[in-house]
């Protein structure tokens, strides 16, 4: 018999009646921002590990590009480092404040499913749904990873745009490019630090992430809004792009997990690697 899918966003009272299962690894990815590991050990929920999504590495800067997919050998060792296994369900929990940390939520999200890990899900709302309600509990004390073997990685390469196929597609319109940063970036006022030049990939469809999110919390929009908000995205291959990879894997989870678009892929070096080399283009101006 298949186990049933496990993807998405998990409730907090459907993750409160799994806790205890043998096959159930919850990843607690609190940044610095809101307390990392010291607020980890003040408070988290029962069983879970933390990593730091910073200093754990789930992004590599290669050249000058802060937010690069590492290597297999590193994803690998992360993973096992952290008890995941193949038949593992993964919990991820952001702290639930702020769309940015939903934000690395997905990104560590996509980078398990593109590891080959079938089986994880974003806690709605982190950790600061789960302690709305007095009735869950809580554990303090230090991360206790049940540390696993190296994850057995098969790449799923359909998930991740290099810059090559970018440019292709750029080119081509074979794809729709989703730019998921804000209108100073987009239309070129602000740039990463990182990046050679301001502005967006010729053709790109401006998708501001921070829209996707209900205003002043780390929860996403229904579902209705959802679909009205990329509804501009025509149907067909999608690459999600950003400053570094980070913004834009919240569009891509939006558009691959919950709203189910086939062929959505992340861009992991989005415009700070786009820029480096002079001949790429770089469009300016209001979107479209």
């Amino acid at each position: 018999m298949s186990r049933p899918a496990f993807a998405g966003l998990i409730a907090p009272d459907a993750l409160a009646a799994r806790l205890g299962d043998e096959n159930l690894v919850v990843i607690d990815i609190r940044t610095a921002a809101d307390g990392g590991r010291e607020a980890f050990e003040a408070g988290h929920i029962p069983g879970a590990v933390h990593s730091d999504y910073a200093a754990d590495g789930w992004r590599a800067k290669i050249g000058n590009a802060p937010g690069m997919l590492p290597s297999t050998p590193h994803l690998a060792a992360l993973a096992g480092r952290l008890g995941i296994e193949p038949h593992d369900d993964v919990v991820i929990v952001p702290a639930g404040t702020a769309a940015t940390d939903f934000a690395a939520a997905a990104r560590v999200y996509w980078t398990l499913k593109f590891i080959g890990h079938g089986q994880q899900a974003i806690l709605d709302g982190g950790f600061k749904a789960w302690t709305s309600d007095a009735e869950r509990p809580v554990e303090s004390g230090p991360s206790q990873p049940e540390g696993a073997a190296p994850y057995p990685v098969v790449a799923q390469q359909q998930l991740r745009s290099t810059t090559d196929a970018t440019f292709v597609a750029s080119r081509s319109k074979q794809a729709s490019l989703v730019d998921a940063r804000g209108p100073g970036y987009f239309e070129g006022r602000e740039k990463a630090a990182e990046a050679t030049r301001g502005g967006h990939i010729p053709g790109a469809i401006a998708r501001d992430y921070a829209g996707a999110f209900e205003p002043g919390t780390g929860r996403l929009k229904p579902r209705a809004e959802l679909e009205r908000l990329f509804a501009p995205v025509p149907r067909g291959p999608v690459i999600s792009y950003c400053n570094t990879g980070h913004s834009a894997a919240a569009n891509w989870f939006v558009l691959s997990e919950l709203l189910g678009r086939d062929e959505v892929a992340l861009y992991d070096g989005s415009m700070t690697d786009w820029t480096q080399d002079p001949e790429r283009p770089v469009a300016t101006g209001k979107a479209a």
